[in-house]
């Protein structure tokens, strides 16, 4: 998996940015989200993590960007950008000081 700065996977997108504020996560998705505290939608705010999972775990992660949009990694070979949230099957964390 790619961690920056001109190349990322979607896990290593948020090591990359959380590191630049001295907060340390693993270098998975899965990883993460053990490492966060779980919050509700409702909760949610702009800078949280966003996890995304099909039942069988978690595979994907994004930053929460406000107004149900997201910033992340999509795939090999695309740009980061943000997106509009397009699927409830996600959980939110947030990163603990």
């Amino acid at each position: 998996g790619a961690s920056g700065p001109h190349r990322f996977d979607c896990s290593g997108l948020t090591m990359w940015t959380f590191r630049h504020f001295h907060r340390h996560l693993p270098h998975s998705a899965a990883g993460q989200y053990g490492r966060v505290q779980h919050i509700s939608k409702s909760h949610r705010r702009v800078g949280d993590l966003v996890f995304f999972h099909d039942g069988g775990g978690i595979y994907h992660v994004a930053i929460y960007a406000g107004h149900n949009q997201i910033w992340h990694a999509p795939y090999s070979g695309t740009r980061v950008r943000k997106e509009r949230l397009w699927t409830s099957a996600v959980y939110y964390g947030r990163v603990r000081s």
